[in-house]
């Protein structure tokens, strides 16, 4: 009995679910991926650098105990697709290496231009070799602003990238002279910011609507896509009119006028004797990026001891500009530009005291002042568009309305009235 009772009591103790729980495997979690230029980083041993002064896509890989053989046929599968004499100095590159190698070779190289594009050259198995993006996320934001003293710093106070004040500035270039804004002027934009991964800015991307009150007029401006094969766009105004004129008022976002066209100008290092200036000097820090006044075809991109480096380009049978003493060119003769690209940089180069661009302007055959000129306007928005074009602003143009100023940006506009009522 005793016996019978110690084994029930046993057989009691026994756990019910023992069985279930030896039927049950112990499942470790595994790591989450880190998907990165379309890579499971997980995969691999990653080392990352930048690019460094002496450094060569050769060297970089035989620090990394790839041999000279393997390099040379690697460079020559992937030459189709990216010179790799192109690496610049402090952008980055990324090497994945094998796991469980004890030499850690690299199995495949990626270079970074710029923060959106990246290039794979790829050796894990064949070599191969492509371009590619990362993942962009646009955001869109509004921002409204005051004018206290400048756009800059209107934007600057609420955290605002100087860029959107650039691009402000090219919008309404023919329309507004941000150099000479007016205290109480007042601004509304719609703009898209880029993110990259979702997570690391890029910039902004592109302004779709802005309103601004000038001198208590306002101008709106309108982005809307008039040749959607070749992808062009441009701003226009509420009444469909193009914001832009067939030339840009100045090539360079400049701090002064420092000398101006003038045909009886007398010059001290010269004897104070006449010597005619036929250009327009628009002084700027070195490296800063000079564009193209208008489309056109470069005639030369070129050096003379006075000019220094310069550009000279056609823009029709009509028109051509110059830009003189440049740090560096950007562009060969014969090359087609448009309004607002980028031929060449700043400098000190030829006969000039200080650095600056020198801005000639050729009418006909003759130099004549462009600030003189009553230039032609850019094309307008066609007839078939103009009703599609009024359609596509009419939410824009009522979410700009919309868009309230800050009770604070109010505040300084009445503070400001009082003081001058006051000092009146």
């Amino acid at each position: 009995m005793l016996f019978a009772a110690i084994c029930l009591f046993y057989s009691c103790k026994e756990d019910p679910k023992e069985e279930e729980l030896e039927d049950l495997a112990v499942v470790e979690a595994e790591p989450e991926q880190i998907l990165e230029f379309g890579f499971n980083l997980n995969d691999y041993i990653v080392k990352r650098d930048t690019i460094r002064r002496g450094d060569s896509f050769g060297e970089i890989l035989e620090r990394n105990n790839i041999g000279y053989p393997q390099i040379f046929q690697i460079a020559e599968k992937a030459k189709d697709t990216f010179d790799i004499r192109k690496l610049q100095i402090g952008k980055p590159y990324t090497l994945l290496c094998a796991k469980g190698d004890s030499l850690e070779k690299p199995k495949c190289f990626i270079y970074q231009p710029n923060k959106e594009e990246y290039v794979v050259i790829n050796f894990q198995d064949s070599i191969h070799a492509y371009t590619s993006r990362k993942p962009i996320k646009y955001v869109e934001k509004e921002v409204t602003g005051i004018i206290t003293s400048n756009i800059s710093q209107a934007l600057d106070d609420q955290g605002v990238s100087v860029a959107l004040a650039y691009k402000m500035s090219d919008i309404y270039a023919w329309t507004i002279d941000f150099f000479r804004l007016q205290k109480n002027d007042k601004f509304k934009v719609i703009y898209t910011e880029k993110f990259i991964d979702d997570s690391i800015y890029a910039g902004i991307d592109n302004i779709k609507a802005a309103y601004f009150e000038h001198n208590k007029e306002p101008f709106y401006a309108f982005e809307f896509e008039t040749d959607s094969v070749r992808g062009l766009k441009d701003y226009f105004n509420e009444e469909a009119n193009n914001l832009r004129r067939a030339f840009l008022k100045a090539p360079v976002e400049y701090k002064r006028i420092s000398s101006r066209y003038n045909l009886r100008r007398r010059i001290a290092l010269y004897g104070n004797r006449i010597r005619p200036h036929k250009g327009t000097d628009f002084a700027a820090n070195i490296g800063t990026p000079i564009r193209a006044t208008a489309n056109g075809t470069v005639t030369k991109s070129s050096f003379t001891r006075g000019n220094g480096n310069y550009v000279k380009i056609r823009h029709n049978a009509t028109y051509e500009t110059q830009y003189l003493h440049m740090k560096k060119q950007n562009v060969k003769a014969g090359q087609y530009v448009k309004q607002g690209d980028i031929i060449g940089w700043v400098g000190m180069t030829g006969n000039t005291s200080g650095p600056h661009v020198c801005y000639r302007f050729w009418k006909n055959g003759k130099q004549v002042d462009p600030f003189k000129e009553d230039l032609p306007e850019a094309e307008p928005i066609s007839d078939s568009l103009k009703a599609k074009y009024l359609d596509f602003i009419k939410p824009l143009k009522t979410q700009l309305d919309n868009i309230p100023f800050s009770s604070s940006e109010i505040d300084s506009i009445l503070d400001g009235n009082l003081i001058t009522e006051a000092n009146n």
